[in-house]
């Protein structure tokens, strides 16, 4: 008999960990048990939220699925497997035909789907609850279970994209730009606060156009100044796209204590044939004069951005430009991947021309520069305070952040837990920094 319990599996990025979190609270409020991530074999259901945006993560995927058919078989289990999400949406034929032991596979927008496959699975096996299931008409992320944290969470400010960069599949995938209502975010942020959560981390495919298509204007300030009335404490603003960038956000980052200094603006490139080619809508001086204004807006603003190598046709005169601009700007955080053919796309039909060996060779050697960047700008944290926000105890260490740092993907701060054993997850405090290496400090209490 199918029980209920529900193993919920996350893959990608963190606005896939929004729409797991969002399904997972739906399921709950079903009368569904579900965890995050479960290890023993002892759920009746799994569903995996897949990625499918570059080659790692479909291979991350497809490996994930794999796994849980081996172990259903190995271990002589009946579960379901229901697979979900991006690459399910991108590649539904083929994943049917290739992984048949797959129970159930659905889109992006399946919520409801699966909540009624595993409602009627209940009933077929007898659960009388079940049987007159009705799946409520929920709002989509005000009643989440968070899978990281219950501190900090992140919320989606608008689905889709009307970006048509080149490379990227999202707006085949997630289609056009949906941006939610300014008062609908407030609500959401509301519920979490009153939840306990400290920490928002507003996220989109590009947070930046947020407003365009709902008010028609660029709304990205209305909606941080109404954020800034809530009871949040720290606010953080990710993938931000550098084309008209809302440039009075800086000045409200100055005014408003509760936005971290803080800004992940993907770059991609800095060659202007290559972003071109990219259809990034952008020159290279506009980039460099959009970073000097960052800067002198926010003087202590840490810039994070994310670049291409190996793009098709990338010349070695135009990747070593490339290197030398991150050596130039001295980037606060840096991400870097190698290029991926993505179907359907426009630089798909670009001959692809550079061999997988050298696109590693050149992200060896751009996060080499990025590595020493990042060491000095550490060592220059010594001896400095910085308000840090507890994360979670790990071995001998609280491990926490800075407002210069996201969960996931930044710079951590770790105190000793011998030394400083008074401290409690999602608590702040003022830590000085003792001690840096390239992506983490160490710091005590005062």
């Amino acid at each position: 008999m199918q029980k209920g319990i529900i193993n919920l599996v996350s893959l990608g990025c963190s606005k896939n960990t929004v729409d797991s979190e969002s399904l997972a609270g739906k399921l709950i409020s079903e009368g569904f048990s579900v965890e995050f991530n479960i290890e023993e074999p002892s759920f009746d259901f799994v569903i995996i939220n897949t990625c499918g945006f570059i080659d790692k993560a479909k291979e991350e995927s497809v490996n994930t699925i794999l796994e849980f058919i081996t172990l259903r078989k190995e271990e002589n289990k009946n579960f379901k497997i229901i697979v979900y999400g991006c690459l399910a949406q991108r590649y539904k034929d083929d994943l049917l035909k290739e992984l048949p032991e797959i129970d159930f596979l659905a889109g992006i927008t399946a919520d409801k789907e699966i909540i009624k496959y595993i409602g009627d699975l209940r009933s077929e096996n007898g659960d009388k609850n079940s049987e007159n299931q009705n799946i409520k008409n929920q709002k989509s992320n005000t009643n989440r279970k968070l899978s990281n944290a219950d501190h900090y969470a992140y919320v989606k400010i608008s689905e889709g994209c009307d970006r048509r960069c080149s490379f990227c599949a999202i707006p085949l995938i997630k289609g056009k730009h949906v941006s939610r209502p300014i008062e609908d975010i407030v609500e959401e942020v509301n519920v979490l606060t009153a939840k306990g959560v400290k920490e928002i981390i507003l996220i989109a495919q590009d947070t930046s156009y947020y407003g365009l298509d709902l008010y028609g204007k660029r709304r990205l300030y209305d909606l941080l100044k109404a954020l800034c009335k809530t009871s949040v404490h720290w606010i953080r603003l990710q993938y931000s796209y550098p084309n008209q960038f809302p440039l009075e956000v800086l000045e409200l980052m100055n005014e408003e204590k509760k936005i971290c200094r803080y800004l992940d603006m993907p770059l991609q490139h800095i060659n202007n044939r290559i972003l071109q080619s990219m259809n990034r809508n952008i020159t290279d001086n506009e980039i460099l004069s959009l970073i000097n204004k960052i800067r002198l807006s926010v003087k202590d603003i840490a810039l994070r951005t994310t670049l291409i190598v190996g793009y098709p046709t990338e010349t070695k005169q135009e990747f070593n430009k490339l290197k030398s601009f991150v050596s130039k700007i001295q980037f606060d955080r840096m991400g870097a991947f190698t290029y991926s053919k993505e179907e359907g796309t426009a630089a798909a039909k670009l001959k692809d021309n550079i061999t997988q060996s050298e696109k590693q060779k050149r992200l060896d050697e751009l996060t080499e520069i990025q590595q020493e960047i990042s060491f000095n700008l550490n060592q220059n944290k010594i001896g400095k305070v910085f308000e840090t926000i507890i994360d979670r105890k790990e071995g001998e260490y609280f491990i926490g952040r800075t407002q210069y740092d996201s969960p996931e993907v930044d710079n951590e701060v770790l105190i000793s837990a011998k030394d400083n054993p008074s401290l409690k997850t999602g608590n702040f405090y003022d830590i000085l920094i003792t001690d840096a290496t390239e992506f983490d400090l160490y710091g005590t209490t005062q």
